[in-house]
């Protein structure tokens, strides 16, 4: 688990990362290290999955489930064409109890905006 991501920039997260997936499959992973997070990231895409639905793993209050992406084509109402698109689909699980069905759409909306110009989470 990566803690403390509000305090480290894209570079720091992705090393990190890196680190505990490495240690993840030679099978070296502490629990310590799996426990005590509130937010999972689960992907299926590496391995051909296109849309699922991700369980909360409690205590954990989300999961954001990321699929494999594709080249689709894309209907562009100013030009009135289609044109190749590169989608990213994603599954947000939260519990309702902590997280606002508002709030969950919104942290969507907003994942789409900066994953649709990687430029932005340089900032």
């Amino acid at each position: 688990m990566i803690r403390d991501v509000n305090r480290k920039d894209v570079l720091e997260i992705a090393a990190e990362l890196g680190e505990l997936s490495a240690k993840a499959r030679e099978r070296k992973l502490k629990i310590e290290e799996m426990q005590g997070g509130c937010f999972t990231i689960s992907s299926l895409g590496g391995i051909g999955g296109t849309a699922f639905t991700p369980i909360i793993n409690c205590p954990e209050v989300a999961i954001l489930g990321v699929s494999r992406s594709s080249i689709q084509p894309v209907f562009n109402s100013k030009t009135r064409e289609f044109e190749p698109r590169l989608i990213l689909p994603l599954s947000l699980s939260y519990d309702h109890r902590v997280i606002d069905g508002a709030d969950g759409a919104r942290f969507t909306s907003h994942l789409r905006m900066m994953l649709s110009d990687v430029r932005r989470l340089l900032l």
